[in-house]
């Protein structure tokens, strides 16, 4: 199934309503547009407003209605190149071209009796009417309706043009959208005013597209900033992810990783549903650590799903299987999905919907993110808690046992759970740790938080070979392994 295929089961309109046609977009419209009202796109240039407004209309073809595309801007033949260099099919839309003929430069018109601005709308109106009589559409993209202002003699004629226009055009039937082009902030507020409903198109400052809706009149809408992206199949809207418009119902247990050793340190295990940070210098072995808690899942015939954002899905598979983790045998019986994430083909938006189709459609019992650092990139500058905020609450409600894995970036000194605010985040915090004994470095692992059972104080040494995980006794008769180098207290001496 294509991503755009997926995207449009997110957003299939209700009855009742029109379907924007882009995915995603119907999702945030709660629905749809409602038919015979007038909507408006605004935005910088380039931002994607025509894009809108095709797809729009291409979506009345596929239904089988009549549509109108007036342009007054670019000429019908641009706007079909166009759409076709991002994928928008156009066949069966009929177009009203206002934009000047070549000629039109060299050749000096006369008029008799009124004055040129009369006279063009006069042509303009009489050229509406009888398209509209002609083809009788039931939807409608004007591109730009702001381009009118130059026959208006004010910005007052102006608004009573735009208006009468729009009243039209739904008079006879029509659902309008159309698109704001003028840097006269007048007009733009105007049009706003007078409108059904008013959807913004931006740049982020990281270079995305983002769109959000401030007007919808007679209907609920999704608040927030969503994620737009133009594709080789025209745009596609990620909407923002709402932790709580999302549960089910879950039973409530333990689960544990398989490791004795390990699930005492853990009291016993994780909790369904629960969110487990696991942070460590490179090296120390969390990806490996939470590739078990997927393993023991396996084992249960639950699916798993990790989200690798810095390593390779070839050398994760390798280096998971050269220590006994069957992945190509669980990959194989559909009990793990891995996922070689490239940070930079993400929005946060755009990634919330992967995981949720995860969840939702192949139900995951198990989510591994590989790591925040990597999924750092996909935030490009927007705030990391809050993104992971969400998407970790939303994991949560569905019964989803989330595992997040946080690189320290100090090898041994001060003991930091993670450097980026997020321990409250989580329900469990396991940390690996370097630790320098007799000239060795060896790791360590410990349990620093439990919120709903208790759990092991002490620290155990961890080793990793090629049958997997090995966990030592509780470390006893040493102090300063913390801090990365442990001295021996005398009065215990104990060999790990």
């Amino acid at each position: 199934m294509d991503a755009t295929t997926r995207l449009a089961e997110y957003g299939i309109a209700e009855n009742g309503r029109l379907s924007s046609g882009v995915p995603g977009l119907d999702h945030v419209l709660s629905g749809g547009f409602l038919p015979q009202r007038t909507y408006m796109v605004r935005g910088e240039p380039g931002v994607g407003k025509t894009a809108v407004g095709l797809h729009f209309l291409a979506e009345g073809v596929a239904c089988g209605e009549r549509v109108l595309f007036l342009t007054q801007g670019a000429t019908e033949e641009a706007v079909r190149q166009d759409a076709a260099s991002i994928g928008i099919t156009i066949e069966g839309i009929d177009f009203l071209d206002f934009t000047p003929a070549p000629d039109e430069f060299s050749v000096l018109e006369s008029y008799d009796v009124f004055e040129p601005g009369d006279a063009e709308r006069g042509r303009y109106a009489a050229r509406v009417v009888d398209a509209v009589g002609e083809i009788r559409p039931t939807r409608v993209f004007l591109d730009a309706l702001t381009q009118g202002r130059h026959l208006a003699e004010d910005i007052v004629e102006f608004r009573r043009q735009a208006h009468a226009l729009l009243r039209y055009f739904v008079g006879e039937g029509a659902t309008v959208l159309f698109a704001s082009g003028s840097s006269d902030r007048r007009a733009d507020e105007d049009l706003q005013f007078m409108s059904d409903g008013v959807l913004h198109l931006e740049y982020s400052p990281e270079g995305g597209r983002i769109l959000s809706i401030t007007k919808l009149r007679g209907s609920r809408f999704k608040l927030g900033r969503h994620s737009l992206r133009i594709t080789n199949r025209g745009l596609e809207v990620y909407p923002r992810l709402i932790p709580e418009a999302h549960s089910q119902p879950y039973v409530e247990e333990q689960i544990g990783t398989g490791i004795p050793r390990l699930d005492a340190l853990l009291g016993g295990g994780i909790e369904r549903g629960s969110i487990t940070l696991i942070t460590g210098p490179t090296g120390v072995g969390k990806t490996t650590v939470a590739t078990q808690f997927a393993k023991e899942a396996a084992a249960r015939g639950e699916r798993s799903v990790v989200y690798t954002f810095e390593e390779g899905m070839a050398t994760f598979v390798h280096r998971s299987e050269a220590i006994g983790t069957p992945i190509s045998d669980m990959i194989r019986d559909g009990t793990l999905a891995v996922v070689e994430a490239e940070p930079l083909d993400y929005t946060p938006d755009q990634f919330a919907l992967a995981v949720r189709e995860e969840v939702e459609r192949r139900g995951s019992k198990v989510v591994v993110l590989d790591s925040l650092s990597g999924y750092r990139l996909a935030i490009r500058g927007e705030d990391l808690v809050e993104h992971v905020h969400s998407l970790c609450k939303y994991l949560r409600n569905m019964g989803v046992t989330v595992i997040v894995l946080y690189e320290i970036t100090t090898v041994t000194g001060e003991f930091r759970a993670t450097e980026v605010g997020l321990s409250y985040l989580a329900d469990n915090i396991l940390f690996l740790r370097y630790v320098e004994i007799d000239s060795e470095l060896r790791r360590v692992i410990g349990v620093l938080k439990k919120r709903t059972t208790d759990f092991e104080k002490k620290l155990r040494e961890l080793t990793i070979t090629g049958q997997g995980i090995e966990v030592g006794e509780p470390l006893t008769g040493f102090r300063g392994i913390l801090r990365g180098v442990a001295g021996r207290d005398e009065a215990s001496p104990h060999d790990p």
